[in-house]
């Protein structure tokens, strides 16, 4: 995989990107999503955790079994404005 490759299309970090955090010795999923927003877009970490797990164990040489995957939070479904206005207006407690 070349370094140019992409790692993370929803905040469109490199290999190289990742392996330059790895490096300034962020050797978390965790440190790595705070410092980046790798993981934090719409697919939620799904196509590159594993590809940023995978990049710290072999800089790092720690096996990914003992590499922390990162916090996740309740997936969210988007909602409008005007959904929230309509819901307050009638006074419903429904959700979809």
């Amino acid at each position: 995989m070349s370094d140019n490759n992409i790692i993370c299309r929803c905040s469109d970090l490199t290999k190289e990107d990742i392996r330059r955090l790895i490096e300034e010795g962020y050797t978390t999923f965790d440190e790595i999503k705070r410092v980046s927003r790798a993981g934090m877009g719409p697919c939620q970490g799904r196509t590159c955790m594993p590809l940023i797990l995978r990049e710290i164990s072999i800089i790092t040489g720690k096996p990914i079994s003992e590499i922390m995957p990162g916090t996740y939070r309740p997936p969210v479904k988007a909602i409008t404005l005007g959904q929230i206005a309509e819901a307050c207006t009638e006074g419903g407690n429904e959700h979809d």
